[in-house]
């Protein structure tokens, strides 16, 4: 799908019905934090907002995702939408587009809003996050903020679409095993929060919104 038409078939799936929690629950991990409850999203939450945005890649349409800086206090190391909380009086597109300028260096005026996914609630970091969609016609001359994000990650849509790049892994949290599916994406695994972010937008560009399982 070349980006003219991905921009217009986004454009109609984001202002329709959301695959939503059913698309982003197959990217939870299981068992979930404690006092963590799927589609709700406490009242007293800080808001965020992050920007996935589609730009003409070296492999078709692409999407920039950020390794966060190894000294940063929460989410050190993990990977994630360049974004982050709204300053008072911002809507939730400026916060994204702000974000995005000051981590990666996307130009805010070369970005056309499409829509927003589905937020996530992130109970780590007390934030509830909603990813904002946008496209921009030329690959963005990426600029890191180096204290906070240490790599690029430059993700086809292809390869999100690719089932074999979705894999089970197991890790240990206060004693527990936990499983959580992931996105194996150039050497880095994508999971938790941002891992059902995508997993909602790869669901939206599926035919008919199939949220069938693909792990």
């Amino acid at each position: 799908m070349n980006l003219p038409v991905l921009e217009d078939t986004l454009r109609e799936r984001l202002a329709g019905t959301l695959p939503g929690l059913e698309a982003q629950l197959r990217f939870m991990p299981t068992p979930p934090r404690t006092g963590w409850k799927p589609g709700e999203f406490p009242s007293d939450a800080r808001i965020a907002a992050g920007l996935l945005l589609l730009y003409p890649g070296s492999h078709g349409p692409s999407i920039p995702l950020t390794v966060r800086a190894s000294g940063l206090r929460r989410h050190a190391g993990q990977v994630s939408l360049p974004g982050g909380a709204t300053d008072p009086g911002e809507t939730l597109v400026q916060a994204a587009l702000r974000e995005a300028y000051e981590e990666i260096g996307v130009d805010p005026a070369r970005v056309r809003i499409l829509g927003e996914l589905t937020p996530v609630h992130v109970l780590v970091s007390g934030f509830t996050l909603h990813p904002i969609v946008g496209i921009t016609d030329e690959r963005p001359r990426f600029a890191l903020a180096e204290h906070e994000v240490e790599e690029v990650i430059e993700v086809s849509v292809a390869d999100l679409q690719d089932a074999s790049t979705i894999r089970q892994g197991t890790r240990t949290r206060e004693g527990l095993a936990i499983e959580y599916p992931y996105f194996d994406l150039m050497g880095h695994q994508v999971w938790g929060a941002t891992a059902m972010i995508l997993g909602e937008f790869i669901c939206l560009l599926q035919s008919g919104g199939d949220t069938t399982r693909a792990d």
